[in-house]
């Protein structure tokens, strides 16, 4: 029996090797999107007031929220009197009424190919609806929303399929990870099952909020990377490499491997935590709807994990 772990992202190398396999892969997504583009527009109908009214951050009289202080911001933004309850410095932001840009991206290396026999689909497709309904919500909540080095931000009620057809347009094999940081008072959604090494993730994450951005780490899993249902015989092959691991009783693995998925998962929060960014964790056998209302309400300001 051959099974798939998380593994750590796709090398040059084997990224040049999988590439045929990985256009067969975008051919299907092509076929796929339209039935996905349905799923994200019924799962957002049912939490659009999550996004109306929201408040943001910007040039005003309103008061609106403090948030860390980050490095290269003038001293002069600091809430001197805030910051000394904790030993942390804050910046005390203000209400702003015109619409930001919302940028999205949606992680389609190949450990996100992964589905098992428990979860009703890929860890790719739900992070597409997920991320194209958060992009719906988005924009019929008056925000502009766009995929970050793929697409200008967009208001079009269309933004569904505007967005799908950008990303049928970029293979996987061509998707590279974001690389700038984000502009000032602009938010980034990122949809990835974040199995990549801590390293990479901190300087990645670091140099999108490097200019104050705010953002939200969406993180999907598959159910059985939550359970780990092996036993007995069983191979384990890492999709992005080709590396496998052949156990001849996987069971005695499990500990292990839940006290690293756990280390790591924490490595992650405190990360999110220390650039101010909000993380939510979602498991495909659950409705993508139960993981929206959570990111509306990450979005509107009313809630960090």
């Amino acid at each position: 029996m051959t099974q798939q772990v998380f593994a750590s992202r796709t090398s040059e190398s084997s990224e040049r090797l999988q590439e045929g396999g990985l256009r067969r892969g975008a051919e299907g997504l092509a076929a796929a999107m339209p039935r996905l583009s349905a799923d994200a527009r019924r799962a957002s109908a049912g939490v659009m007031a999550g996004v109306h009214g929201r408040r943001r951050s910007g040039q005003g009289e309103s008061f609106w929220q403090f948030r860390p202080f980050t490095s290269g911001e003038a001293a002069a933004r600091v809430d001197w009197r805030r910051s000394a309850r904790d030993g942390r410095l804050y910046v005390r932001e203000r209400e702003w009424e015109a619409a930001q840009a919302i940028w999205l991206f949606i992680d389609r290396s190949p450990s996100m190919d992964y589905r098992s026999s428990l979860a009703p689909a890929s860890k790719e497709e739900r992070a597409i609806v997920l991320g194209l309904a958060a992009a719906d919500m988005l924009v019929r909540g008056g925000e502009r929303v766009g995929l970050i080095q793929t697409t200008p931000a967009i208001s079009s009620r269309r933004a569904i399929e505007r967005l799908a057809d950008a990303m049928v347009a970029s293979p996987r094999f061509g998707l590279a990870w974001p690389t700038e940081a984000l502009a000032p008072r602009s938010e980034g959604l990122i949809v990835s099952d974040f199995l990549a090494p801590l390293g990479d993730l901190d300087k990645t994450l670091k140099t999108l909020a490097g200019r104050g951005a705010r953002g939200h780490l969406l993180m999907v899993s598959d159910p059985a990377e939550e359970a780990f249902p092996f036993s007995g015989q069983t191979e384990f092959l890492d999709p992005e490499d080709g590396y496998r691991l052949r156990s001849g009783a996987a069971e005695e693995l499990a500990a292990t491997y839940r006290l690293r998925l756990d280390a790591h998962r924490e490595g992650l929060r405190r990360l999110a935590n220390s650039i101010g960014w909000t993380l939510i964790q979602h498991v495909t056998e659950k409705p993508a709807s139960e993981c929206l209302l959570r990111l509306s309400m990450a979005v509107a300001g009313e809630g960090r994990s």
